[in-house]
């Protein structure tokens, strides 16, 4: 989650001065002499602390810790396109102010921009109020859009959808970029400002005061030994149409399940492009796979003529929270508030989320900056509570924009599915324009979804080519993942018993399927007399789809040591 820490006083994490080891909250950026212990009971899944508590391990019995806490006026946790945009108006205030505020922002991932995936089709609003001369400092604003293309595809045809004025999916005046360039730019130009910035450290505490405000946050211990002691292709330059941006809806999907897909042709002096499927993770049928369903689409006549004699160059997954208004949490609390995609500010039908995410980094920058450099402040907590930010959200042109799509993603819960909610879009949005008295509801958490597998009948899924298709774990090598070996896996149970007895049982070890990187397998006992869950961490690339899409709830994402991960180049 994207969150900002406020107070005259929160924790960071760069190391300026030591505190007593009884004087701050645990796990504020430590480190302790690596030791490989082992265990006499049982193997177990989870090791990890978060789970099996270091003060009840007699192996950390006389381990000292060195632990270190450093000040500043506002901490910012993530450094993706909102972050950013927080820490850059933030810099922009206070130099317009002649005032002194340290901002540092906090990263997880080694580089800034190396966690970052998107398409990505960029509505450039937000960054044209942040950088008017955007363009002027370099931006990588390199591909307008020339050519918008949706279709709804059959099995073996395809039926053109015209992109009339005023549908969300229509990209008049955006830009097709490679997200993480652009963020990494943001970031360059955030180190212009003075942002503080630390890749590499990875927040995995929130700390608070006494009256429970929000004080900072801790970064996770380092040095524990490991038993708890969508794609970029090149392609054919005879088939490549800078600027062209196609989207599709139906096959290889059913009716009843919710997903499209984008193909974007890059300018970026290749023949690049840019291509994905998205899957609405409330679909019902155990066997279903998202990536081989991702597969299976690239061998439609429509999709397989660009990639025939094309390269695949990189991969990645992610999770895209798709709420939308009617899922936005409480943004603010006493010390913090939320910004970007996390609180669900993407915008569903449109399939963007970036300008959203920037705006509403802007916004909190600017809610936060008179409290936190006036000469005294008048508040009922230690952390600075900002209720302003929420007033702001909600007077902006994001929620007038939220507001006009939020009946669009839930309408296609109906019988007809697909085609009952594109009737309903074209019905109320492009008539009305979203002003229609009333607002549909979701369905419920996506993780309560699953039928069980007895109800449901398995997928046949073709065999990869290795030309088009290409199987997981060869695109898993391509995202750079990697994590330190010799650590907790990051990947966490509530109950160790819980995969096989009721996940494998009931619903056919969903969780093998619907991982993008082959972390969850179910492997034979070296007994021979039944299962057990494998998880192969090292493979995470940090989607958390996991986290959401659990039927039993039982898994829990944590963050691992800072700078383990995707090294996404660009995508």
């Amino acid at each position: 989650m994207l969150a900002l820490a406020l107070a005259k006083i929160a924790q960071c994490i760069r190391a300026l001065k030591t505190v007593p080891t009884e004087h701050i909250a645990p796990q504020l950026y430590t480190s302790v002499h690596r030791r490989t212990c082992s265990s006499v009971s049982a193997p177990r899944i989870t090791t990890h602390y978060t789970i099996h508590p270091r003060d009840k391990d007699p192996r950390w019995e006389g381990i000292e810790m060195e632990r270190f806490a450093d000040e500043a006026d506002v901490v910012i946790v993530g450094g993706g396109p909102a972050g950013l945009s927080a820490a850059i108006r933030l810099k922009q205030l206070a130099n317009e102010h002649n005032k002194e505020l340290r901002v540092c922002l906090v990263e997880k991932a080694s580089q800034i921009g190396a966690h970052t995936l998107s398409g990505a089709c960029l509505e450039p609003s937000a960054l044209f109020e942040l950088f008017p001369d955007c363009k002027e400092r370099g931006a990588p604003l390199n591909t307008p859009v020339t050519e918008d293309v949706f279709s709804i595809l059959t099995e073996k045809h395809r039926i053109p959808v015209p992109m009339l004025p005023g549908l969300p999916m229509r990209n008049h005046g955006n830009y097709i970029v490679r997200l993480g360039n652009f963020v990494r730019w943001l970031g360059e130009q955030a180190e212009e400002l003075g942002v503080e910035m630390y890749p590499g450290y990875a927040a995995a505490e929130v700390l608070f005061h006494e009256d429970g405000s929000v004080k900072g946050i801790a970064t996770n211990d380092v040095g524990i030994a490991k038993d708890g002691s969508p794609k970029l292709w090149t392609i054919d330059e005879k088939k490549w149409r800078p600027g062209r941006v196609e989207h599709s809806v139906g096959w290889p999907l059913d009716r009843n399940t919710y997903g499209g897909s984008f193909l974007y042709h890059l300018n970026e002096g290749e023949p690049l492009v840019a291509l994905g499927f998205v899957v609405g993770l409330d679909y019902t049928n155990p066997y279903l796979s998202p990536f081989r369903e991702f597969q299976r689409w690239k061998h439609h006549p429509f999709v397989a003529r660009t990639l025939e004699g094309g390269h695949r160059i990189a991969y990645g997954a992610r999770a895209l929270n798709e709420g939308g208004l009617q899922s936005i949490p409480r943004l603010t609390f006493p010390g913090g508030l939320l910004i970007g995609c996390s609180p669900g500010f993407m915008n569903v039908p449109k399939i963007k989320g970036t300008h959203t995410a920037m705006k509403s980094g802007m916004l909190a920058a600017e809610a936060i900056f008179p409290k936190v450099t006036a000469d005294s402040v008048d508040s009922e907590t230690a952390g600075l509570h900002v209720p302003e930010y929420a007033e702001a959200f909600k007077n902006s042109w994001v929620w007038k924009e939220l507001y006009s799509v939020r009946n669009i993603r839930p309408s296609f819960h109906n019988y007809f599915g697909l085609y009952g909610g594109m009737i309903y879009t074209g019905a109320f949005y492009w008539i009305l324009r979203g002003k229609e008295p009333w607002t549909l509801k979701h369905c419920g958490l996506d993780a309560n979804q699953l039928k069980p597998a007895k109800d449901c009948t398995p997928i046949e899924y073709p065999k990869p080519d290795g030309k088009i298709s290409f199987d997981l774990l060869s695109s898993v090598a391509l995202s750079g993942t990697n994590h330190e070996g010799d650590q907790p896996p990051h990947l966490t149970l509530k109950d160790d018993s819980i995969p096989v007895n009721r996940n494998l049982a009931i619903y056919d070890g969903p969780e093998q399927r619907f991982c993008p990187a082959g972390v969850y397998e179910y492997v034979p006992l070296e007994t021979g007399d039944g299962m057990r869950l494998q998880i192969n961490a090292q493979n995470c690339v940090h989607c958390k789809t996991c986290d959401i899409k659990d039927p039993s709830q039982n898994i829990n994402w944590v963050v691992p040591e800072g700078g383990g991960g995707p090294a996404y180049n660009g995508m």
